[in-house]
Formats: C-alpha cells, structure tokens, sequence
C-alpha cells in the first residue's frame, strides 16, 4: 500500500502552492484555524470564571446558542467577539491563555 503526506495529497487535490485555488484554500483554511482558536479561548476563560454558556450570554446579551457557535469557531460578528472579550474581563485588544496562546481582537 502506498502512503502519501498531507502535502502531497493537499498538492494533488487541492491544487500546489501558488495557484489560485489553492491560495484560497489556505486562506480559508486559516480563517477557520482562527475562529476555533478564538473560540477555544472563550470558552478557556469562561470556565476559568465558572460560567456557563447561557451566563456568559446574559452578560452580552445574547442566548446560550450564540455561545456555544462562538466557542466552536463558527463566524460572528467582530463586535459581537469583542463584547464577549470584554464581558470576560479582557482590559486589551489581546487576551493571554496560556497553552492556547495569545488571541489579538482589536
């Protein structure tokens, strides 16, 4: 059986590095590696500060749902995340959570 990387099947499939359907590729994939690590930063810190998802949207002003898609990085708005950084304590445009790393909102 023959095995084959990552980049060589992304190369055959998607198209290689420099083409245009592959440059929009890896932007969107980008985009999406993004919202999850957001996400996971908000829900980080919402545990850390012992909320739940629908305390967390009271304090926005949004329902628990809204939450919970933020947190598994799927798109909202940029005001709406920087309401939620803020209702999480954040005093900067970038918030620190450790192993996750460094999330730069504004």
């Amino acid at each position: 059986m023959e095995s084959f990387t990552l980049e060589e099947l992304t190369d055959r499939y998607i198209g290689k590095k420099g083409t245009p359907h592959r440059d929009q590729f890896d932007a969107e994939l980008a985009e999406e590696l993004e919202a999850w690590r957001i996400g996971q930063a908000v829900r980080e810190q919402r545990k850390k500060q012992n909320l739940t998802q629908k305390q967390l949207g009271e304090k926005v002003g949004v329902g628990e749902a809204q939450i919970s898609k933020i947190e598994n990085g799927h798109a909202s708005t940029l005001a709406l995340i920087n309401r939620v950084f803020r209702a999480l304590g954040a005093t900067s445009g970038s918030l620190d959570f450790g192993k996750l790393g460094k999330v730069a909102l504004w």
